[in-house]
C-alpha cells in the first residue's frame, strides 16, 4: 500500500478532480475511444497521475522535481510504473510561474503595513492601453497554520510544529491569545492592493510601490468605535504599533440592508462598517472595480439573529464580541 502523506494525498485527488474535467471538456472525454482523434492544442499538457487518451496522441510534460520535467512522446502504453507529487505549481513549459508579492512583504506607504495571507481571488485593473501596468487586488480569506500555532484550537500534532509568524513578520506575537493575537487574525485578512509592473527586460510582474498601495483590512476603520456609547467605545486599537492602531478608513454599506437593518444595529454605527474579512470569490466589473465576497463569517461573529436582521448578542469566545463587531454588516459583497 502507498504511503501518501494527507498532502500529497490530497495534491493527487485535485489533479484527479482536474482530470476528468479536461478530459470531459477539453479531450473529448474518455469514452471517446482509442480512435477518437484528440483536439490539437498550442501547449504541451502536463503529464497527470493517471493516464488520459491525449498522451497517445500528444506530446505531455511530466515534473520531475521542482523546476525540473520532461516532455514524455506520444505512447501507445500511457501508464506510468510510478508518479511522483512535486510540492510545486507545475504548468506547461510553454508558461511560467513566479511571484509577485507574498505573505508579509512590505509594500506599501505605511512602513508596518504588510501584505496579508491566504490569497485567494485575484483581479487586475490596467492603467492605459495595455496589460504592462495596473492595480492587483488580492484577497486575503482566514488564517491557518503555519501562521500561528494559536489558530489550531483542538489537540491536533501541528501544535507541536514550529509556526511561521515571527519568521515572516519579524516580531513575535504573544504566547497566548488576546486582543493583539485577534486583532492580527483579523488584519491579515480582507485584501492588499499593489500597483504592479513588468515594464522591465525579464518581462516579469513586480510590485511597484505606490501610494496608492493599500491594506483593506478586517479591522479598517477600527477607530470609528470612538463614535459609540457602549463598552466598545475604548477598543480603537488591538496593539502599539503603527498598523495595529485603529484607522478611520471604514467601509459604507448601500442598498436596502444599509438602510433598513445597519441602522438598527447594536453598534450604533449606521451604514458604517468596520473592515472586511473572510474574502473568498470576487469578480471585476466592467467599469475597473472590484467585488469581493465575504463569507464564512458565522462562528467569529454571531450566530442567533432576531427577526429585524440584527444579531441577538455577541458570542462569547468570538473576535466579534472583542472588537463590537456585529454579525448583520459582514457576509456581504464589498
Amino acid at each position: 500500500m502507498s504511503k501518501l502523506s494527507r498532502r500529497e494525498l490530497l495534491i493527487f485527488f485535485a489533479g484527479s478532480a482536474g482530470a476528468v474535467i479536461l478530459g470531459d471538456k477539453l479531450l473529448n472525454g474518455f469514452a471517446s475511444g482509442a480512435d477518437a482523434k484528440m483536439p490539437s492544442i498550442s501547449f504541451t499538457p502536463v503529464r497527470l497521475p493517471h493516464p488520459l487518451a491525449i498522451y497517445q496522441q500528444q506530446k505531455n510534460f511530466l515534473p520531475t522535481g521542482i523546476d525540473r520535467g520532461e516532455v514524455v512522446n506520444v505512447s501507445a502504453d500511457i501508464k506510468l510504473s510510478s508518479y511522483n507529487v512535486i510540492d510545486d505549481v507545475v504548468v506547461p513549459p510553454e508558461y511560467e510561474r513566479y511571484v509577485i508579492v507574498s505573505w508579509g512583504d512590505r509594500v506599501f506607504p505605511n512602513k508596518d503595513d504588510y501584505f496579508g495571507y491566504n490569497n485567494d481571488f485575484t483581479g487586475f485593473i490596467p492603467l492605459g492601453k495595455t496589460n504592462d501596468v495596473g492595480y492587483l487586488w488580492v484577497n486575503h480569506e482566514y488564517v491557518s497554520f503555519p501562521f500561528s500555532s494559536l489558530v489550531v484550537e483542538d489537540s491536533s500534532d501541528l501544535k507541536g510544529l514550529p509556526d511561521a509568524f515571527e519568521k515572516v513578520i519579524g516580531w513575535a506575537l504573544p504566547s497566548s491569545r488576546n486582543i493583539e493575537v485577534e486583532g492580527e487574525f483579523l488584519y491579515n485578512q480582507g485584501g492588499s492592493i499593489v500597483r504592479i509592473s513588468r515594464q522591465n527586460t525579464s518581462k516579469r510582474f513586480a510590485v511597484v510601490k505606490d501610494a496608492k498601495n493599500r491594506r483593506l483590512h478586517g479591522l479598517s476603520g477600527l477607530g470609528i468605535n470612538s463614535q459609540r456609547n457602549d463598552d466598545y467605545k475604548s477598543i480603537t486599537a488591538w496593539g502599539s504599533r503603527n498598523h495595529q492602531k485603529g484607522d478611520k478608513n471604514y467601509l459604507i454599506g448601500t442598498g436596502p440592508a444599509a438602510s433598513q437593518v445597519f441602522n438598527l444595529s447594536s453598534d450604533e454605527l449606521g451604514n458604517k462598517i468596520i473592515g472586511t474579512a473572510f474574502n473568498c470569490s470576487g469578480g471585476k466589473t466592467p467599469w475597473g472595480t472590484i467585488l469581493s465576497a465575504e463569507e464564512n463569517f458565522q462562528n467569529s461573529f454571531t450566530e442567533g439573529v432576531k427577526a429585524n436582521g440584527t444579531q441577538t448578542d455577541y458570542t462569547d469566545k468570538t473576535i466579534g464580541k472583542t472588537f463590537g463587531l456585529v454579525g448583520e454588516k459582514y457576509g456581504w459583497i464589498v
